[in-house]
């Protein structure tokens, strides 16, 4: 008979750290067991990412769109457009959402004004009506106050959902906010934390008798991040605030995001393409008459990520050609984006098939 962790209900499993129910397999003679992430819940107040299949976190979000209750939609400001989640709006529709839009110190200094204006006109072209919207960093704590109080000012009486893509940093977030939940007057914990939790759920009561919950994360396979390992991600997500890199290219020139990506400049005049992406993650210049012989010698080497080793499972690249007639974002969700400056031009950037790129107008 399957066991069953005793604080969130997860079948208990000693194989992928990264699903429900993890154990150590040198504890699981024990009794009484408890998930790994249950136990740092409990041990160090400390939430830990579980991600699920997309047919499950959509069936999950069906349920939640049936409740009477809070939504907290968390965006990845990084990747706004692989973070939206599809038919999101659609399914919340009955229920009040707060939009946190997440990763704020990775962007260098800005107009927050503009880009508010621009994330509310990002998110209306997807049917979304949010009750409010609140920048945060989990990194550093920054808009934790900010985003309590619109859960307060918008929940009346409600429980409390956070929903978010995998890798968006909702759990940082969510520590964040345990960091200064007990601290807000109508927000404090009941003294016994996380019981009564379910499958794939974190439950974390509070004094007025609502429930604050923690959703999966879903990996969606239109972000670059859901080809990469664990030890190429880390050359992918930025840790640090973003350090654009500006190249001037003339057409039929190529520029290489390591073996991931790559975006040709087919004609035009010469123009600035400014890189918004991990500073670690190399990027090289080619011209595009040499740019097939370059990739197919130095993939998996020069060109990495990704690394040599996972190269059996790592197709031909897609190709999406746009046609520019003014300044606009190219992006290439999970990876990162490219501002072309310029009038007018014919770019074509490749991409892992299934991966989301798109035109959009410039972010900054």
């Amino acid at each position: 008979m399957a066991k069953i962790c005793s604080g969130c209900g997860a079948q208990i499993q000693s194989s992928d750290p990264k699903r429900p129910g993890y154990v150590p397999p040198e504890l699981l003679s024990r009794e009484n067991v408890i998930c790994q992430r249950c136990f740092k819940i409990s041990h160090y107040n400390q939430l830990t990412p579980v991600t699920v299949n997309p047919d499950h976190f959509n069936n999950l979000l069906k349920k939640i769109g049936q409740e009477k209750a809070l939504v907290v939609k968390i965006i990845d400001l990084f990747d706004f457009n692989g973070t939206m989640l599809p038919g999101f709006a659609r399914l919340m529709r009955f229920n009040p959402v707060v939009v946190a839009v997440n990763k704020i110190d990775l962007l260098p200094r800005v107009n927050w004004g503009r880009i508010k204006e621009w994330i509310k006109r990002q998110i209306e072209t997807l049917g979304m009506k949010p009750v409010d919207l609140v920048f945060v960093s989990g990194a550093n704590g920054s808009g934790i106050r900010e985003l309590l109080s619109a859960i307060r000012n918008h929940r009346q009486g409600r429980d409390v959902y956070l929903v978010g893509a995998a890798n968006v940093g909702k759990s940082t977030l969510i520590n964040q906010i345990l960091n200064y939940i007990d601290q807000e007057a109508d927000l404090k914990l009941t003294t016994s934390r996380f019981p009564g939790t379910t499958l794939d759920l974190i439950a974390i009561p509070l004094k007025d008798g609502t429930v604050l919950y923690d959703t999966p994360g879903v990996i969606s396979g239109e972000q670059m991040t859901h080809y990469l390992s664990a030890e190429d991600l880390k050359l992918v997500l930025p840790q640090k605030p973003l350090k654009p890199k500006i190249y001037q290219l003339n057409p039929q020139q190529t520029l290489f995001f390591g073996g991931l990506a790559r975006l040709d400049f087919i004609a035009g005049v010469r123009s600035s393409f400014v890189c918004y992406m991990a500073d670690s993650l190399p990027i090289h210049r080619s011209k595009l008459e040499r740019a097939d012989r370059l990739y197919r010698r130095h993939l998996g080497g020069l060109l990495h990520p990704p690394r040599a080793q996972a190269l059996s499972n790592w197709g031909p690249l897609e190709k999406h050609t746009f046609q520019l007639d003014e300044s606009a974002d190219l992006v290439i969700a999970g990876l990162g984006w490219v501002a072309f400056k310029g009038e007018k031009g014919e770019v074509t950037l490749h991409a892992p098939q299934g991966v989301k790129v798109l035109k959009r107008t410039t972010l900054i």
